[in-house]
This record gives structure tokens, sequence and C-alpha cells, in this order.
């Protein structure tokens, strides 16, 4: 007998977040004659689609808090954020640090994305998309086909083959999963739809009152989200770069196209804003208050990239003003430009990391605390996204910029290639000094002049269009969605398979990445392309279904996916 885990888990989902009361007959007349006011019947789509958009980060969205769980892209970024080296375990003998998958355990490790979006996000957006087409409250129905293309996108590009056809069907206890392609096709038509409801001005569309469910995202406003949309779009072809008909049906203009239609300043950047307080939820998922990051470190990949050390990077030797807001300096005081210094964690190494057997090279942790120190509840002294009430990024205009450099690049408009190059750098430095400037001390503060010079720097910006490198492309992309943009930049290393040279260089596009010395025994030598279906879904009612596509098999997290094959 089949059981009936997601039939419940669609259900529960309905009912536990939308609030739906219980339809059973025995109840309905004293329903009728005494309505309880804390088990509305109908709950309004403007109270759910808080806790719909804020699932794109980690959890429900303030000031109502709850809602389903600590879900989202930034929670299994804990774990995955080492695959790409952004940050690293403190200590020694982690698996993640050395690009291992779960396997043989009751472990739902980096099945939080999965959970968002069956769950967190799934019938609670289809509930708004019923209701708000009920209500003709084109708006909602709108920024929930918005979300839902964000989460398929981002489902996909994390597991590979997914639920797609047979999803949020209660009345089934076992579901097929389908190709990897089909849902890129799905993704982009959701996008069609968001953009021709967002269109929409009849019925009952109002900026204020799309507001009073989007307070703490785009406010409401429409224009924004359309801005959004083309940029998951510019994504669903970007991210097709390996793709034999990339060239062939002008992959790289469809990039270029959506790009310029989507987000292009900081103004319209997608973050999610915290209000504060004193519940998990209403504070930033990396803040300290939350203390869901007190093991982790920098890496050493980004303090030498950052710091000109590392001898392989085309930067070498020149210092990145945007450095002390990115990462953290090392124990020694006091803080000056002549003093500091910035050293990271190499995976799996901890405090035998080069140069970190001296305390005072540790560099401080993600809240300032000493190098060792994992004590949570710690003041609330982090800088950039790792403090309780700073934004957390989406999807930003310098990520959209560094994407139309490198289509361009492809396509071989090099002109083209280097302006969003120079735009995209630009647009980092920006995000940086208008939105964390916070905490920065004076002396170590970007400036226009340190912005000029680092930018007048032939071996950071070429003084001819074609002198300009995919390495110089991906790396500034690298920097410049450092700490928020994991999964962007885990899909962008896949698609160059990790250690792939750049045809120019004859370098590593990702120069100076160094892959663990040692793999855990479950990946048979390969390197980490998925993740597992979640455990406490698939694993225990899927089974059929897991094996159709080999995901029984201890490796299967480093099966490649499509999106990155030829």
């Amino acid at each position: 007998m089949k059981k009936k885990l997601y039939k419940t888990s669609s259900i529960i989902g309905l009912l536990a977040i939308v609030g739906v009361v219980s339809l059973l007959s025995c109840s309905k007349k004293l329903d009728d004659n005494y309505l309880n006011p804390n088990n509305p019947v109908e709950v309004p789509i403007e109270s759910i689609l808080p806790n719909v958009i804020n699932q794109m980060t980690s959890t429900a969205a303030p000031p109502a808090g709850g809602g389903g769980g600590s879900y989202g892209p930034a929670t299994d970024a804990v774990l995955l954020g080492r695959y790409i080296q952004f940050w690293n375990l403190y200590t020694t003998g982690d698996n993640y640090d050395q690009m291992g998958g779960v396997f043989g355990t009751a472990s739902d490790n980096t099945g939080n994305v999965w959970a968002m979006h069956y769950y967190g996000i799934g019938a609670n957006a289809k509930y708004i998309i019923s209701r708000g087409t009920d209500q003709q409250k084109w708006d909602y129905v709108g920024v929930a086909h918005a979300v839902f293309a964000f989460s398929w996108l981002t489902l996909t590009e994390q597991y590979g083959e997914v639920i797609l056809k047979e999803a949020f069907n209660t009345s089934q206890s076992q579901f097929d999963y389908d190709p990897q392609s089909a849902v890129y096709d799905s993704v982009r038509k959701i996008c069609d739809n968001a953009i021709a409801y967002l269109n929409r001005t009849d019925g009952n569309v109002s900026p204020t009152n799309l507001a009073l469910g989007d307070t703490y995202f785009y406010g409401g406003d429409v224009n924004k989200w359309k801005k959004f949309v083309y940029a998951i779009k510019a994504r669903s072809f970007a991210h097709l770069s390996n793709k034999s008909f990339y060239a062939t049906q002008g992959y790289a203009d469809s990039v270029l196209k959506y790009v310029d239609l989507s987000i292009t300043s900081n103004a319209d950047n997608a973050t999610q804003k915290w209000v504060g307080g004193n519940f998990s939820g209403l504070n930033n998922y990396y803040g300290a208050y939350r203390g869901n990051i007190a093991t982790l470190r920098q890496s050493a990949f980004i303090a030498d990239l950052l710091t000109g050390a590392s001898t392989a990077s085309p930067f070498t030797g020149i210092f990145d003003p945007r450095t002390p807001y990115l990462i953290n300096e090392n124990a020694v005081l006091p803080i000056t430009k002549s003093t500091v210094s910035y050293k990271g964690v190499v995976p799996n190494l901890g405090t035998t990391s080069p140069g970190l057997s001296v305390t005072a090279n540790q560099p401080k942790n993600f809240w300032r605390q000493p190098f060792s120190s994992t004590s949570t509840g710690v003041p609330d002294s982090g800088r950039y996204i790792f403090n309780n009430l700073a934004e957390f990024p989406v999807i930003t205009a310098c990520d959209l910029q560094f994407m139309k450099a490198e289509a361009a690049f492809r396509k071989g408009d090099k002109s083209t290639a280097l302006q969003a190059y120079k735009n995209g750098i630009n647009l980092s430095f920006e995000l940086l000094t208008t939105k964390y400037g916070s905490r920065i001390p004076d002396s170590l503060k970007i400036t226009p002049a340190s912005q000029a010079a680092y930018l007048a720097n032939p071996a950071v910006v070429p003084l001819a269009a074609t002198d300009l490198t995919l390495s110089q492309i991906m790396l500034q992309k690298y920097i410049a969605l450092y700490g928020y943009g994991f999964h962007e930049t885990w899909t962008d290393m896949r698609r160059y398979h990790y250690v792939d040279l750049d045809p120019v260089t004859g370098k590593q596009v990702y120069a100076g990445f160094t892959l663990p010395t040692t793999l855990t025994q479950y990946n048979n030598g390969k390197l980490a392309y998925r993740c597992r279906p979640r455990y406490n879904s698939e694993y225990l009612y899927n089974i059929p279904a897991l094996q159709a596509i080999g995901a029984l098999a201890s490796d299967y997290h480093t099966k490649e996916q499509w999106f990155t094959q030829p």
C-alpha cells in the first residue's frame, strides 16, 4: 500500500499556512453559528504573500513569523557555500568542505530548497493564484507567478530532475520526476504568465493593496516585479551556455534582451528586508540573533582574491577596496590600512590553513568575534549581510550586468561585454557603499578616488575590449555576489566544472580556486553537481521514482546535471 507523504504535506502546507478551516460536516452548523475569529474561513491572500516571498531567502516573513519553517536557499547555503568556497568550517573533519553529499543517513541537509518549493511556497502560491483570480487581484496573481518562476528554477538547478507535472496533486501518494529541460521550459512560460498578469490594470489591481502583502520586498511596486521576472528569464537562458543550441538558437541574444528589461540599477534590486525583534523570523538568517553561521569562516579563496594575494588570479597584487566590506580582518589592532590583513580558511584545514596557526593572523568570524568563538547571542556587530537587519539580496543589478558581459563575450561582442563588465563592478561598489557601509572604519571606507583607481588598473579593466577574458568576468561576478549569490555562483561554477580553463589565458576560469585534496568516500573521486531530493519526503515514500532516476546510488550527488552538459 502506498504511503501518502506528499498528499499529506501538500494539505498541511495549505492548512497550516493558509489557515483554511476543517470541512468536517459534523461541525458545519457550529461553524456557521459560532465563527471562531482565530480560525477564519478564508485567510486573505494579503496575509499569505509575505511568507511566500520570504521563502526565497530563508524563513517566514515579518511581521507574523512562523509559517513554514527555516526553508530556502540561505538555509542550504550554510552547507553549499562551502562547495564554492564562500566560507568553510573553522575546524577540520567536515565532509561538506570535501564536496560530499548526504548518503545513508536520515538527514534533510541540503533539502531546504526542496521544502521551500513544495511546502513553503507551493500550495500557498497556488492558493494566491486561485483566490487572486477569483478576486481579480491580478497583481497578486502576477507576483505569485514570479515567485514560482524563481522557485522552479532554483529547485531544478539544485536537484536536477524534479516533480513537475504531478506536483501539488493531493490525490496522489507517489510522484514521478521530470527531465530538467521540461522545467526550464516551464519556468519561461510561468515568467510570461507573470508579466501578462502584472501588466493588467483592470479588476481590483491596487498598488496600495499589493503593498500590504509585499511590504518587505518591493513595497507593491509592480514595475520592479516585472524586472524581477525578466531577471529570472535571463537566467534561464544564461545558465544553458554549455548546451549545443545556446549559440544556434540565439540564447546569448535572449540573455542580452532580458537583462536590459530587468534590474539595471541598485534601486531596483530584489532584496528581503527585516523588521527585527525577539523572534527568529524577524531577523536576517545570517545575523547574530539567529546564530546559524557560528562555525563558518571566510575562505582563503575569497581573501586571496580580494587582497591580490592569489598568484593565479588576473588581479594578483591588486588590493580590492571592497575587501573590508565583504570579509573580516585579522585580530591585529588598531585597524588601519597599514596594519590590517585578511586571511581565510582552506577547506577542511581550519587553523592549520596557511598562516592561521598564529592567533593574530586569524580572521574574525562573521559577527566580528574572535576566530575561535562559536558563541551565539553575541552583539549585533556584523558587517555586510551578516547582521540582524541587513537587507538580504536575492537578485541584484551587478549580478545581471556580469551575466550580460558573459553572454556578449560568448557571442563575440567584446565591446558590449566590456561595458557590461565595467557596469557590474561599479554597481557592486555602489551597492556596498550605499547599503552596507555601516561599521566600516573611516580609514577603510571606499572613496571615489580608491574606486576610480581600482577600475583604472588595466589588470582589472582592460584598456581594449579584445583583452577582456572570461576569467575576469567570472571572478568579478564571484566577488560581487560573495555572501548572498551562493546559488547563482554554484550554478556558474558547475557550468565551468569548477576548474575549466579559460581558452584565452590557458588558466582556470576561476583562477586560484583549489579543490579539496580529499573527497568524501561517496564521491568516488568526482565532484558534487547536485543535491539529493529531501530525505523526509522522497527517501521515505517515493523510492520507486528515486530508483528510476538513479538517486539511490551513493554517488548520485556527483551526477552532472542536464544544464552543465553539452
